[in-house]
């Protein structure tokens, strides 16, 4: 038996090396500065632009979408008869200004010629017969002829004078043809039409709601039947690229970090495959260590979030996920780090 514990301590210590070894030996970090954090990516919520009930809601938690594929569509019976009539209006004010750029027809100028003639007819036919009625009125010395019938006779001249002189005027703004204030107003009704005609199918197109790049569906939050609106969102979706660890770093380990530097990002779900990525952010500014960090320090102990860019060509990395960092001890990369720390909330 007293042969038999030094056997066993040695093979204990063996084994113990030999673990040590696999944990840390794999993946050597040089200088020695290990840090701990969260994968973080940038998220989108996703509502439409118009409020009408949703006809269809095409995606699912979890589920991988492209840029441009339609997730969601709105019932477009209104949209429909929206469209419709600003296509009627538009053709309608198209008509309108090509009928006043073609200007007067000449079989209208025709028409107005022929109503001049007829009222000048009339003039001439009223002032002969009241010029008879006077003369007849002087021969007779009023005897044959009425006061009453004079004057009606002068009131028929002077109305058919005035349907002459009307008659004229009609005829010239037929040949001179439409005023070019009434073509440039026509013009102008039919822009209106026609941006009314463009916000129209624009509110059609967005009707189907799509994703505005690669993205994992994170949440689904309105069902076919709910009632749409722009502070509605109807998706929360979580972008494929780009990802990042967010960590923390003492001011002791500070001078170890460079922008740029390589590090090596492993999870526990598989620690023999580690992804390459590079420093991104280093914050300018010290803050209290969050409650979610894992560090050696004292939890009061001020550190500066750190950022590592990271490749992840096979999707592996998921929002929230634990990692560990382990930081190249070779010099930065040639590359500019940002000059400020993007807005938090998993949106760098």
């Amino acid at each position: 038996m007293n042969k038999a514990k030094p056997a066993i301590a040695i093979a204990a210590i063996i084994a113990i090396a030999a673990f040590a070894w696999w944990r840390f030996g794999h993946n050597p970090a040089p200088n020695g500065l290990v840090l701990y954090g969260n994968v973080d990516m940038r998220q989108i919520s996703l509502a439409f632009n118009s409020s009408e009930r949703i006809a269809q809601v095409l995606a699912t938690e979890g589920e991988q979408v492209r840029q441009g594929q339609v997730l969601a569509v709105l019932d477009t019976t209104t949209l429909t008869l929206r469209l419709r009539r600003a296509q009627a209006q538009a053709d309608a004010q198209e008509q309108a200004l090509k009928r006043l750029e073609a200007g007067t027809r000449p079989e209208e100028i025709a028409q107005a010629r022929s109503a001049a003639a007829a009222a000048q007819a009339q003039a001439i036919q009223a002032k002969e017969q009241y010029q008879r009625l006077r003369n007849a009125s002087a021969d007779t010395n009023g005897r044959g002829i009425s006061r009453e019938q004079l004057d009606a006779a002068k009131a028929d001249q002077a109305v058919a004078l005035a349907r002459q002189d009307s008659a004229a005027k009609a005829l010239e703004l037929a040949i001179a043809g439409p005023r070019r204030e009434d073509i440039a107003q026509a013009r102008a009704q039919l822009a209106a039409a026609r941006a009314d005609l463009a916000l129209a199918r624009q509110q059609m197109a967005d009707s189907e709601l799509k994703a505005p790049v690669d993205a994992v569906v994170r949440s689904r939050l309105l069902e076919p039947g709910d009632m749409a609106s722009p502070q509605r969102p109807v998706y929360a979706l979580a972008l494929t690229s780009p990802k990042w660890v967010r960590a923390y770093v003492s001011e002791t380990g500070l001078g170890l970090v460079k922008p740029g530097q390589a590090a090596q990002v492993l999870t526990d779900s598989q620690p023999d495959h580690p992804l390459h990525g590079r420093v991104g952010y280093i914050s300018s500014v010290a803050e209290f260590t969050p409650k979610t960090v894992q560090t050696e320090d004292l939890r009061t102990s001020l550190v500066y979030e750190v950022r590592i860019n990271v490749d992840d060509p096979d999707n592996r990395l998921r929002l929230g996920m634990p990692a560990t960092i382990r930081l190249s001890g070779g010099d930065a990369a040639p590359r500019e780090a940002p000059a400020s720390a993007p807005d938090s909330g998993g949106k760098p």
